[in-house]
């Protein structure tokens, strides 16, 4: 089914809207039923635009998560397409591979999210959230920025902490990916000459952390240290460790995928909780260690840090009545599929209370569900606890500015200030 021109997923303008106005758009998609076409432009250094089907129903991500043989992963599951030479210069991340060779790198680098490990990187969780408030404190309660005061700071600090990354390489580390992510719109726009530069400054980001932990892995073979690199690459009982290439694919992802899950959660739960002081009583009170849980699944649930994924079908397949094509490409709308009224009472309400909550806000279940999903729910919940505890006045004083993508439901910059009394807490 090809929809009329008055919604364009692939026009820059359309993720240039209100977030309200997206997500009535999606609703409308929602209820056409079948999944609907949208065709994408041929642009010069990336792959040929063939269009896809927008999966926007929870049962058909759900559905098409699970299936990987049929929808595939490869060769690319980001929008738009990179070019087949990206792989082969930069290697392949694990998002962009099927089995098995999405099987072995996903056994080998599980052993940064173990519970064990998780456990062991907690107190440390803890003290980089402290340090992170005691920065916010020594700074003075006037409105400052969020996103560059507290979000962004976290996942960094946690990911550079747990593979050894020094802490003076940690800004340089945070501007590599902020460059990184600011390519990440739609294929429709790719033509222009500011994305054409966004596209150089992206590739360039991208080799400079190659390089960086290139050398730290090499380091790490020569003396390892008690840090994920170190395990990384030298063998696993199995005999199994990461190549050099494949440690910076490995890095990419993690940055990418692990730091912004956790920022843009952090920034858009500030703002949730100022337009929601009831959420925020209820939350913390007294009950705060029972209530987190469901309040972390809500808060991605209604945010959708990811916005979307590709797959690529690999043969003639039925979904929700409609026929796909060996070769055609589907997008997984996660944002569309969390607000589906099918699976959740009331969508467009904020209920930390939700349950239960079959979000797909780490991916859609099925083998390429995010590994690193619980430490993204512990650093949430240990850091609204620190934040909250120690700044009650805590609050958004200001609209949050987006980020202009189809793919990370970020915020670049959002005004908050603590001071007496600003709060409900």
């Amino acid at each position: 089914m090809t929809l009329a021109a008055d919604i364009d997923l692939v026009d820059i303008g359309f993720w240039d809207r209100p977030p309200g106005e997206r997500l009535a758009d999606f609703a409308r998609l929602r209820e056409r039923g079948a999944p609907v076409y949208f065709p994408e432009p041929r642009v010069p250094f990336v792959r040929s635009g063939k269009g896809f089907y927008a999966l926007v129903r929870h049962a058909d991500v759900v559905a098409a998560s699970r299936n990987a043989k049929v929808f595939s992963s490869e060769p690319a599951a980001t929008s738009p397409e990179p070019p087949p030479w990206l792989s082969k210069v930069f290697g392949t991340p694990m998002v962009n591979m099927d089995d098995p060779a999405h099987a072995r790198l996903r056994r080998i680098v599980f052993r940064a999210f173990t519970p064990k490990m998780l456990a062991r990187i907690e107190d440390d969780i803890r003290a980089t959230a402290a340090r992170i408030v005691d920065d916010v404190l020594a700074e003075g309660a006037g409105a400052g920025d969020f996103v560059g005061r507290v979000a962004a700071r976290l996942p960094i600090d946690v990911i550079c902490s747990m593979m050894g990354i020094p802490e003076e390489t940690r800004p340089y580390v945070l501007s590599r990916i902020d460059a990184m992510t600011e390519y990440s719109g739609v294929r429709g726009s790719l033509a222009s000459p500011r994305t054409m530069r966004l596209l150089a400054g992206n590739l360039k980001a991208i080799v400079d952390l190659h390089r960086l932990v290139a050398r730290l892995g090499e380091a790490r073979r020569e003396d390892p240290a008690d840090d994920l690199v170190s395990a990384l690459v030298n063998a696993n009982p199995d005999g199994e460790r990461l190549s050099v290439k494949e440690l910076g694919s490995f890095f990419d992802l993690l940055l990418v995928a692990g730091n912004e899950t956790t920022r843009n959660a952090l920034a858009h739960g500030l703002k949730l909780f100022t337009d929601h002081p009831d959420q925020r009583d209820l939350l913390f009170s007294e009950y705060y260690d029972e209530r987190i849980g469901t309040a972390i699944e809500e808060l991605v649930r209604y945010v959708s840090p990811i916005i979307q994924f590709r797959r690529t079908v690999t043969t003639d397949h039925e979904l929700n009545g409609h026929p796909l094509k060996a070769g055609d490409k589907v997008v997984l709308f996660y944002l569309a599929a969390n607000r589906d009224p099918e699976v959740f009472t009331d969508p467009d309400a904020f209920d930390i209370t939700r349950s239960p909550n079959p979000h797909v806000g780490f991916g859609g279940p099925g083998p390429h569900l995010c590994l690193g999903a619980n430490l993204a729910r512990m650093e949430l919940r240990i850091m609204f606890r620190e934040l909250f505890d120690r700044l009650p006045g805590l609050r958004a004083c200001g609209e949050p500015e987006y980020l202009l993508s189809s793919f990370d439901n970020g915020i670049t910059r959002l005004p908050f200030t603590w001071g007496s009394g600003s709060g409900t807490g």
